[in-house]
């Protein structure tokens, strides 16, 4: 796991939907929400398969390993955006 980082108190603005959703998860869960927050967060940016990628290959540096997580994140997004795209035209014509 990447190294553990102090956390910071931070104020953002959410959906509300999306805050209910987080609560009820924390909720069934039995986690705190903010951990809900993180793990998403984590997700976005890649640092789930920075871990997966570390733990697997502990010959890579944290360096090689973010990039090799850059590189998927970068590539999962493109192919959310061409299936996006896809379902947007299918449903023109």
């Amino acid at each position: 796991m990447l190294a553990s980082m102090a956390r910071v108190k931070t104020t953002t603005y959410i959906d509300a939907r999306l805050r209910r959703a987080a609560k009820t998860v924390a909720a069934r869960e039995g986690i705190k929400e903010y951990e809900v927050y993180e793990e998403a967060l984590r997700k976005y940016l890649g640092w789930d398969i920075l871990d997966e990628l570390l733990a697997r290959s502990s010959d890579l540096t944290e360096e090689e390993a973010m990039r090799i997580a850059v590189e998927e994140v970068h590539a999962t997004r493109e192919e959310r955006a061409r299936m996006a795209d896809t379902k947007r035209l299918t449903r023109q014509g």
